[in-house]
């Protein structure tokens, strides 16, 4: 069966350090398309909140048979969440890259800074990318009560939908867990729980990767997309998927 690689990014405002692992997935004639999350790809000025976020990945989804849909980081909790609300099977397969979902007690770290800590983590590798530099450098270094006030709280709400995700609810064939295992955002140990409550999940770590290979390690990545996608695509004609 053909299939689309729809990818959901992480938090990030930008798609572009995506491009060269996009363009070598599309080279070796994958379809690709790339979704725009809204407030952070995608302006918006709206408190965003886990079931917002599900409808709108629902929507995005309309019309495109026989989905793979890989979710980086935020991506991926937004695909998890959707699936758990009941929607069994919805995609051809379910790639999960470094993915958020799985609730760890901040303990007694402030939430203030235990967003601003995640939100400055996942932003660091793009220092590396030229034309984000100033721009990543200028974000690094604001404080947390700059940040725009709807995002600010459409985070917190993201981070505590984490408590709520069961994941035993999410019925989905041909999961893949992919982590880094140099991430220190979403750490392995998160990508092995996550494994081990995904009935029938597989996993595959890389050692070197951060939390966003997309930028470190383009080349590899899309190999091991593109391995996932010819073996999901091998599989038998299912009917329904992604409607």
């Amino acid at each position: 069966m053909k299939t689309t690689l729809v990818i959901a990014h992480g938090w990030a405002y930008s798609i572009k350090p995506w491009t060269k692992t996009v363009a070598d997935l599309r080279a070796r004639g994958i379809e690709v398309k790339q979704l725009q999350v809204p407030g952070l790809t995608t302006p918006s000025s709206e408190v965003w909140t886990i079931d917002g976020y599900t409808a709108w990945i629902a929507q995005q989804l309309q019309g495109i048979e026989n989905p793979i849909v890989l979710g980086h980081s935020n991506g991926g909790r937004i695909a998890l969440n959707y699936l758990a609300q009941g929607h069994d099977n919805a995609f051809a397969g379910l790639i999960l890259l470094n993915a958020a979902g799985v609730y760890e007690n901040p303990g007694v770290v402030s939430l203030k800074r235990r967003v601003f800590r995640a939100a400055a983590k996942a932003l660091a590798p793009l220092k590396h990318v030229p034309y984000l530099k100033k721009i990543v450098y200028r974000l690094l270094k604001s404080d947390y009560n700059r940040a725009p006030e709807n995002m600010k709280k459409t985070l917190h709400n993201m981070l505590e939908s984490d408590k709520a995700l069961d994941l035993s609810r999410v019925h989905q064939d041909n999961i893949f867990v992919v982590w880094g295992e140099d991430d220190k955002v979403t750490p392995l140990g998160m990508g092995k729980k996550m494994h081990q409550q995904l009935a029938g999940s597989q996993m595959s770590t890389f050692a070197g990767w951060p939390h966003a290979p997309y930028i470190t390690h383009p080349e590899q990545l899309a190999e091991e997309i593109a391995r996932i996608v010819q073996q999901i695509e091998a599989q038998p004609s299912r009917e329904g998927a992604g409607r």
